[in-house]
């Protein structure tokens, strides 16, 4: 039979009655998010589906990420790659945090070696007034993504995933990455009611990118908030985390039974008020360890994490320490997730990551 993305999509039909499979309530990903015995540590890797594969490199040639994130056939068959080979616990559904903008009207790409790039940065009133807001009807093809991955998956379950208000944010007003974010902060002390407005329009974007990602048949959500470490403890309070509330707590509103893991990077000082936002799980970065992130959050949230990528090039029997080490701190949690502290470099060797996956299995078994 011919892979899953080159056949016709179950979905196509118009007239065919569709119905979403229910949350995997009973696999360890979610057992372990709601703080359940788990007969191990469930593992998954943050960009798991992607570069670090030969199969996902000969599979989008020719097509570039955003088109290759909007066909549900070739969506499905990448997001099960890593699931195939590695084994993972559950599956993080293959797209991109500028999805839902390119959906709205922004005009943006995502160039290779840099990432999300904005033709037209947003920094004035109008900008901002003219970003429309997100309907259900002009993501559709990520809700017929997910029903069909749901099919494919079978007992595994699949995480869907947006983008935070800020980091959203940070790449409209800065036009694309930036290591100092100044044009960022710039306007949110300078502007201060624009950008609240403007994270008050992105939180509804990500929160119907994410409902839809939900109502669809994914069984948790991760938020990522990816530059949220380049703030101090009293900016993110005060001019991030009201929107990254809303956006968590509209999806516990709507979809109260998924685990709601909220990630950042370097952002240890942030722990707690990201925890707190309205999360289940808190991500854990490699800069800090499980033992100090659940210390600091007062043992009160699972943890996922936190093996440094760049380990995943040492020798064998110094991972493996690692590995242990991590697998380890987690029992002191009342919830673990085995994961990176970010995501998986281009040029890991995939057959670590396989071992990593049985490893973690292996030594977390009672």
């Amino acid at each position: 039979m011919a892979p899953v993305w080159q056949r016709r999509s179950a979905w196509a039909c118009e007239d065919r009655e569709v119905t979403s499979a229910p949350p995997l309530t009973d696999s360890t990903l979610v057992r372990a998010a709601r703080q359940q015995a788990v007969s191990h540590t469930p593992v998954w890797f943050m960009r798991q589906a992607g570069r670090s594969l030969p199969e996902y490199r000969e599979l989008r040639e020719g097509t570039n990420m955003l088109e290759s994130c909007r066909q549900p056939e070739m969506v499905t068959e990448i997001t099960l790659q890593p699931v195939r080979r590695h084994g993972v616990d559950a599956a993080i559904f293959f797209s991109d945090i500028v999805v839902p903008l390119q959906a709205v009207g922004i005009d943006l790409d995502i160039v290779a070696g840099t990432g999300p790039v904005i033709a037209e940065p947003i920094r004035t009133r109008a900008e901002v007034e003219r970003i429309p807001e997100l309907y259900p009807d002009q993501i559709s093809d990520i809700a017929e993504s997910v029903r069909l991955l749901v099919g494919e998956l079978g007992e595994t379950p699949l995480i869907g995933f947006a983008g935070a208000p800020f980091t959203l944010a940070s790449y409209l007003v800065e036009g694309g990455p930036s290591k100092n974010h100044e044009r960022t902060k710039a306007l949110m002390h300078g502007d201060p009611e624009l950008w609240s407005d403007l994270c008050a329009r992105l939180a509804q974007i990500s929160s119907i990118f994410l409902q839809v990602q939900a109502g669809a048949g994914a069984s948790a959500i991760q938020l990522f908030d990816s530059w949220a470490g380049h703030l101090s403890r009293a900016d993110y309070l005060r001019h991030v985390e009201p929107h990254s509330r809303r956006v968590l707590g509209d999806l516990a509103e709507h979809h109260p039974d998924l685990p709601r893991i909220h990630f950042g990077v370097g952002t240890g000082e942030l722990l707690v008020p990201m925890a707190d936002a309205g999360a289940d799980v808190i991500g854990v970065d490699y800069r800090v360890s499980l033992t100090d992130a659940v210390e600091r959050t007062g043992g009160r949230y699972a943890v996922q994490g936190n093996l440094d990528p760049a380990l995943l090039f040492a020798p064998w029997e110094a991972l493996e320490a690692r590995v242990r080490e991590i697998v380890e701190e987690g029992r002191q949690a009342p919830g673990h997730i085995f994961n990176l502290g970010h995501g998986v470099l281009p040029s890991t060797d995939p057959e670590v990551l396989t071992r990593v996956v049985e490893l973690v299995h292996e030594v977390s078994a009672p």
